[in-house]
């Protein structure tokens, strides 16, 4: 059950702030010149392809005015599949495609787009429409994600994802962002997802938050939201963990994805993620990141990213009996 929460009930339960987040989590951890690491997802995936980590598949990127001329062959045989800019940031510029009916191609809502759509759209993502400063970008085309049967109940017109929250390479708490029609099928929580905390030892539900009120149920769809358990759940924060050795980034969000076939698949990293996913797990950072630092001091020896994850999975087993907080 979640209750009004006072300053010092939020402070006791170790609710990390903005400014804890900026000064001890970002700017003590996060060397600025990593940055173009995670904030260019074409740079992302280059990395993670190097590192050895599972990515949905690139199948082009337009990088001038002049390739999209180009791009009626390129689609052709295209059924599915996904446009995004690669210094877009909260889900901007990202179409899905899902289907075509006839010339038209079908988005993830059911709306149709004409090809005249789609040019215009990428020539927005070149001039940097959506992109972090408005910085010119280009438009990466990636395979479309068929996301795992478990969540077909839990999401609304669009993939669901799961952002870890990966501190010094220890995966530190775990929330599900499933699209609703609010949030125009992204999972994005400003837009109007639904998080579900995840247990971090476990992939179960804890609780769940719709613009930062609690809910049992999805609105769309009527699921019962705790009743979600992540299968992989261990390969997962394997995942989540290594990301930090590809990025170098001592605080970081690794958002993946669950596809029917490849199993977890890394979609964005992030160098600032933000703070709600201690809202959706009822649960603060602080005392978490206290027993990294703890653990870390008392090391003999740097470990390596699976037996970071094998010592989360086992250090953070609190389940629900951590104190709601809000």
């Amino acid at each position: 059950m979640f209750r009004i929460a006072t300053p010092g009930k939020l402070k006791r339960a170790g609710i990390s702030g903005m400014n804890r987040r900026n000064v001890e989590y970002i700017a003590q951890n996060n060397p600025r010149h990593h940055f173009p690491r995670v904030d260019d997802k074409l740079v992302t995936k280059q990395l993670a392809l190097h590192g050895g980590i599972a990515v949905p598949t690139l199948l082009g990127v337009v990088k001038y005015t002049g390739q999209i001329k180009r791009l009626p062959k390129f689609l052709e045989p295209l059924e599915q599949f996904v446009i995004k800019p690669s210094k877009g940031s909260s889900g901007k510029g990202i179409i899905v495609i899902v289907g075509r009916d006839g010339e038209r191609f079908v988005k993830s809502s059911g709306k149709t787009m004409t090809f005249h759509d789609i040019s215009r759209h990428i020539n927005n993502i070149l001039s940097g429409l959506f992109s972090l400063g408005g910085r010119p970008d280009v438009a990466m085309i990636e395979e479309m994600v068929r996301f795992a049967d478990v969540f077909e109940n839990f999401t609304y017109e669009g993939v669901p994802d799961i952002r870890v929250i990966v501190y010094k390479g220890y995966p530190v708490m775990a929330m599900a962002r499933l699209s609703t029609s609010a949030s125009d099928g992204k999972a994005n929580l400003h837009q109007g997802a639904i998080g579900v905390g995840l247990d971090i030892s476990t992939g179960r539900a804890l609780h769940a938050v719709q613009n930062a009120r609690p809910v049992e149920y999805h609105p769309d769809t009527g699921a019962r939201l705790k009743d979600i358990v992540v299968p992989q759940w261990d390969e997962l924060i394997r995942l989540a963990a290594n990301c930090h050795d590809v990025t170098e980034l001592g605080y970081l969000g690794a958002d993946i994805v669950l596809d029917k076939e490849r199993g977890p698949l890394i979609i964005e990293l992030n160098a600032r993620p933000g703070l709600a996913i201690q809202v959706a797990n009822g649960s603060g950072l602080k005392p978490r990141i206290e027993k990294i630092e703890h653990e870390i001091r008392g090391q003999l020896r740097r470990l390596s990213s699976e037996e970071r994850a094998a010592w989360s999975l086992q250090a953070f087993n609190y389940g629900e009996s951590e104190e709601d907080t809000g």
